[in-house]
């Protein structure tokens, strides 16, 4: 007789919430970190506002339980709190964008 599965969409919302989905989604996010540092660029000019190392040391992962459009399930996010990593990001009319977190997360958020 085949096995039969009747999903519960009360259990699936638990599921999505889990501690065990919520270590996945840090696991992942860190792994995106680490690939972001290693590629992140470093400032090598002289402009005083600017220190070394700056942008690469400003990566920080988070993690909750009540993510996503809907708060209903566990997310992580890997953010850079330095103030011009927007630009570095997305480039402006002097400066290419060097896509770093998007190049970090096709790199870095896959399988183990």
């Amino acid at each position: 007789m085949p096995a039969r599965f009747k999903m519960s969409k009360k259990g699936v919302g638990r599921l999505l919430k889990s501690r065990m989905i919520q270590a996945d989604m840090l696991a992942r996010a860190e792994r995106i970190e680490d690939a972001a540092v290693a590629i992140a660029p470093v400032y090598a000019g002289s402009w005083a506002a600017m220190t070394p190392g700056h942008y690469k040391a400003s990566f920080k992962v988070t993690t909750t339980a009540r993510g996503g459009r809907r708060k209903d399930r566990a997310t992580a996010t890997v953010t850079n709190t330095a103030y011009y990593a927007r630009w570095v990001e997305y480039g402006t009319e002097k400066v290419p964008a060097h896509h770093v977190l998007l190049r970090a997360a096709a790199a870095g958020g896959g399988r183990h």
